[in-house]
């Protein structure tokens, strides 16, 4: 799987005072910080030219500044990382861009390839990936996005919340996007949807004004970090890798 495109930049968005989790991206996993984890991960992408950390907070500067990876302060006034990822890359000579969660410690770098890899299509202009692994569960955990796919592997819906007993046709949303840099840039410079507002997912942002997302399908078993509980279980399976 060779790189035939002309650059590709992986961007870290970290945001130090999420809502749900607020500090997350500083704790530590293996005795570093979980957002190190997820770079360390992304370094791995065979597609990948650059990772980089875009933070908004000083304190958090202060903790990666020893990384051999590149940190970049950026505005802490943006409302979605992909906000925060357009800021990054919209001076830089880019093609592909893809904004990484940093909740994502056990992210699989062949993931990132293969979402890079879908561009060789030119209508494709925006990229995420899910997996086939969800269950009864997940339906009503707000924090378990679930995604609906139609026969091109396009997302037509994403909800927080399914009330129905069967996961058919529905997929496990893994956080992680891919752009053209000029959708990118076209996409962050929309305002926000009704329903991108409404129900707090910015990808709305993007079938809302007519962007399709193609969806990368995997068998992703592991999930983000949204609670410490999370936390506590992702700290445990490396514990377990370790040993």
């Amino acid at each position: 799987m060779g790189n035939e495109f002309q650059r590709v930049v992986g961007v870290i968005p970290a945001r130090l005072n999420s809502i749900r989790f607020p500090g997350k991206i500083l704790a530590l996993i293996n005795g570093l910080p979980m957002v190190m984890l997820v770079a360390e991960r992304a370094l791995q992408a065979q597609l990948l030219d650059e990772v980089i950390i875009a933070v908004d907070s000083e304190e958090v500067r202060k903790k990666l500044k020893n990384s051999k990876i590149k940190v970049v302060m950026t505005s802490s006034e943006h409302s979605s990382g992909s906000d925060r990822v357009a800021e990054v890359v919209k001076e830089q000579d880019v093609e592909i861009v893809v904004n990484i969660q940093g909740d994502e410690p056990m992210l699989d770098p062949v993931i990132i390839d293969k979402m890079v890899y879908e561009f060789r299509e030119v209508e494709v202009q925006m990229v995420t990936s899910v997996s086939t692994e969800i269950t009864p569960e997940d339906f009503l955990d707000t924090n378990t996005v679930k995604v609906l796919l139609d026969e091109h592997r396009n997302a037509t819906a994403f909800q927080r919340i399914l009330k129905q007993k069967t996961t058919g046709g529905w997929y496990r949303h893994i956080g992680v996007y891919a752009f053209r840099k000029e959708t990118l840039l076209y996409f962050t410079g929309l305002p926000q949807s009704i329903n991108e507002q409404k129900y707090g997912l910015e990808q709305l942002r993007a079938l809302d004004n007519g962007i399709s997302i193609r969806a990368v399908v995997t068998h992703y078993p592991y999930r983000g970090v949204d609670t410490e509980k999370d936390l506590g279980t992702i700290r445990q399976m490396c514990e377990v890798a370790k040993s």
